[in-house]
């Protein structure tokens, strides 16, 4: 199970993917909920289902980098600069998406109401921290969520131009898809 120079395992490659439809559904519920009036089928369980998978998606992630240090990943193949590239992009996906897990976080918890994640546990609040501190991280939030769907897009077009163009195994390997 232990990832290897040219290979990712199974759960690498699952977390891999469910982060990216995660991010993705929770990018689109993001926008659509925030259009959605008092008197939407979709007003409060939106919100719920936005605030139980994006906490979700935090601990995913927490697991995730937990187990990258602990099993590693392959090599990054490439000219110097794509190197450095992936490196950097890869530390931005990821505080992208910290930086997200709080500033939802502040904006559900500003009224000192809890989390309530699918109605299986509760994630508690801190309350109001600061001032204004719903709106101050609303825009935050929106602002970060627009980043980080750029830098998705980014980050699957180098996939893609590493298949295509450079014909080597970068995305195969996080597809699974053993060597020859």
């Amino acid at each position: 199970m232990k990832n290897h120079p040219n290979q990712y395992d199974w759960i690498s490659i699952t977390l891999h993917w469910v982060t990216a439809i995660a991010v993705i559904g929770l990018f689109a519920a993001g926008l659509w909920m925030v259009d959605l009036n008092y008197y939407s089928q979709w007003y409060k369980p939106v919100p719920h289902w936005h605030k139980s998978v994006g906490l979700l998606l935090a601990f995913a992630t927490i697991f995730r980098l937990l187990w990258r240090s602990f099993k590693g990943h392959p090599e990054i193949k490439g000219a110097a600069w794509e190197i450095t590239s992936a490196k950097l992009a890869h530390s931005a996906l990821y505080l992208l998406m910290f930086s997200l897990f709080i500033s939802g976080y502040l904006i559900s918890t500003a009224d000192g109401r809890s989390i309530d994640i699918f109605n299986w546990f509760s994630v508690p609040a801190l309350g109001e921290l600061f001032e204004n501190q719903a709106d101050i991280a609303g825009e935050v939030h929106y602002y970060l969520s627009l980043s980080l769907i750029a830098l998705v897009v980014i980050h699957a077009i180098a996939a893609l131009k590493h298949h295509f163009i450079n014909k080597d195994n970068t995305l195969t390997k996080m597809l699974g898809v053993k060597e020859k």
